[in-house]
């Protein structure tokens, strides 16, 4: 049928075959006063799209389009849409819809909304479709207003798109930490979402230190803004670090390898070890004695509000912020190379899938 009825997008059929991807139409959700129809330009690969396709996080509906780091086109918007028009150039990212009644809704944090649907693979209520969400290995993406974002005009797609998840999931636990000036911040991994929060607390005006089992990472992680790049595979690494960091960020992705009691004893008193990685294996085993001797702690979070993107977008547009970023035009083989590049930790530093034109010239 084609757009508007239906999208089209590059789809996984089993987590058992979670690297062939089959162009196909799927249908959108129930278009309504507030949704925004976008065009799709670019979209990201998120370590988020590998654990869902492969199981790692459990299972998921199939046949699934993934990508919830969308740069397009507005095309088309609802009568009760206010600040998107036709034509804008716009992104979106992990999250596609929220209440915007709830208690954390009322208090800018729509991302804990316990109604919030996810951009893929999560079930729309019967009066919206009743369709499962599908992602941005497409053509076109339908999502509500509060969840789409004008793009500054000197941030390039390709680089503006991983600023959608990676971006805002690392700049959100930053600035609600308080980093900034005066501040020892601890990031935690080179790879797509350390590359962003190496910028982002850099650009905060923190001292920003690496921690990483990656020597050969060390060039890029000053280049991004590291004062010291600290590798964490010499022995008793930890032990000139001690009662050093206010903050540490964990991007990583093998935390259950981690001696988590030499990571805290890096923490100031009252730092605190905050996780942004969500691997598949669970943390090492904690003991509440491990927060004694420093009063220190840990946390997580998740992706991050609308005000913060705004301003994390101001940032990046302000200081001309340039990340790593390798592109791969989309398609079946293309989606294939982006998601073993991303699960084999080949990518240097972050994919952004292009050429959306040439792969959907009839939509």
């Amino acid at each position: 049928m084609g757009y508007p009825d239906t999208f089209e997008g590059f789809m996984v059929q089993s987590q058992d075959d979670w690297t062939s991807f089959k162009k196909q139409e799927f249908k959108p959700k129930k278009f309504q006063e507030r949704d925004i129809d976008i065009e799709i330009e670019c979209c990201g690969v998120c370590g988020s799209d590998v654990h869902t396709i492969n199981g790692g996080w459990g299972g998921a509906p199939m046949p699934l389009c993934v990508g919830h780091e969308v740069i397009g086109k507005a095309v088309k918007v609802g009568d009760g849409v206010k600040t998107v028009k036709v034509g804008d150039r716009v992104g979106v990212g992990a999250q596609i819809w929220a209440c915007l009644e709830c208690k954390p809704c009322k208090t800018d944090n729509e991302n804990y909304c316990p109604n919030k649907i996810d951009t893929y693979g999560a079930p729309y209520p019967e009066e919206m479709g009743g369709v499962i969400a599908q992602g941005g290995y497409a053509s076109h993406i339908r999502a509500h207003e509060y969840f789409t974002f004008k793009i500054p005009d000197n941030i390039p797609s390709v680089e503006a798109a991983p600023m959608m998840c990676a971006g805002l999931t690392t700049y959100s636990p930053l600035v609600r930490a308080g980093v900034g000036p005066g501040k020892k911040v601890a990031i935690v991994g080179v790879g797509g979402l350390g590359m962003y929060a190496i910028m982002w607390a850099n650009a905060l005006g923190a001292e920003v230190y690496v921690l990483s089992h990656s020597p050969d990472k060390e060039k890029a992680a000053k280049d991004l803004g590291a004062k010291e790049f600290i590798s964490t595979v010499d022995k008793d690494w930890d032990k000139p670090w001690a009662f050093t960091f206010n903050f540490m960020l964990n991007t990583a992705d093998a935390t259950h390898k981690f001696d988590l009691v030499a990571y805290l004893g890096t923490l100031a008193v009252n730092g605190q070890m905050h996780h942004v990685g969500l691997p598949d294996e669970p943390l090492p085993e904690i003991k509440a004695q491990m927060f004694a001797p420093n009063g220190c702690s840990m946390g997580g979070s998740h992706i991050g509000s609308r005000p913060e993107m705004f301003a994390m977008l101001k940032l990046a547009s302000e200081k001309n912020l340039k990340p790593i970023i390798e592109t791969i035009p989309v398609s079946e083989a293309g989606c294939k190379k982006a998601v073993l590049g991303v699960h084999n930790n080949e990518v240097r530093y972050r994919y952004t899938l292009t050429d959306f034109d040439k792969a959907f010239p009839n939509q």
